[in-house]
């Protein structure tokens, strides 16, 4: 599978990939895409947490897409609950490279200790995202009516959860 670890010189691919779904897309609220200065303290702050962040390549070794977890929330209690983050390349959607991607950061978060996986999906009419968690375990777990505006139309957001390893089954062991 050509996913690796995500490295500061795809920064510029993953800032180009980005910034579409910002112009173009409702997977993410943000508005005004962030520089590449920007995404490189992102970047930065997952490596220094130890959080996955990955790039799928194609043949001719382009990055076409990324993802990324990082914990839910900065409180301590959400210390075994990640959220998972995907953009690809718009020319290659529909193609198993988010799926392969989601994939692989779903055992690197069960590998670093985290209990469960959380997608927060920008829009529900965003059949492609919501499809892609199903095809691998995530269920439904709510959604916010009308909690965004982007292109002069109210979005909502979807939760979707995923237990990983013992989920709640069993408490961490935190020694």
């Amino acid at each position: 599978m050509p996913i690796r670890d995500a490295a500061s010189s795809d920064i510029p691919a993953m800032t180009a990939i980005y910034a579409h779904h910002v112009a173009h897309g409702t997977g993410t609220f943000e508005e005004e895409a962030p520089d590449a200065a920007e995404m490189t303290r992102r970047f930065e702050r997952a490596q220094k947490a130890g959080w996955a962040w990955l790039v799928f390549e194609n043949e001719a070794n382009e990055v076409v897409g990324y993802a990324y977890y990082a914990q839910f929330r900065d409180r301590s209690a959400y210390r075994f609950t990640a959220e998972d983050s995907i953009y690809i390349r718009d020319d290659v959607r529909g193609q198993g490279v988010g799926k392969a991607l989601v994939a692989e950061l779903l055992a690197r978060a069960e590998a670093a200790g985290f209990r469960q996986m959380l997608a927060v999906i920008g829009d529900s009419e965003n059949v492609g995202s919501i499809g892609l968690h199903l095809s691998l375990g995530f269920r439904q777990t709510g959604v916010l009516r009308a909690t965004g505006l982007k292109f002069g139309r109210w979005l909502d957001v979807v939760f979707m959860q995923r237990s990983l390893g013992e989920g709640d089954r069993t408490l961490p062991d935190e020694g």
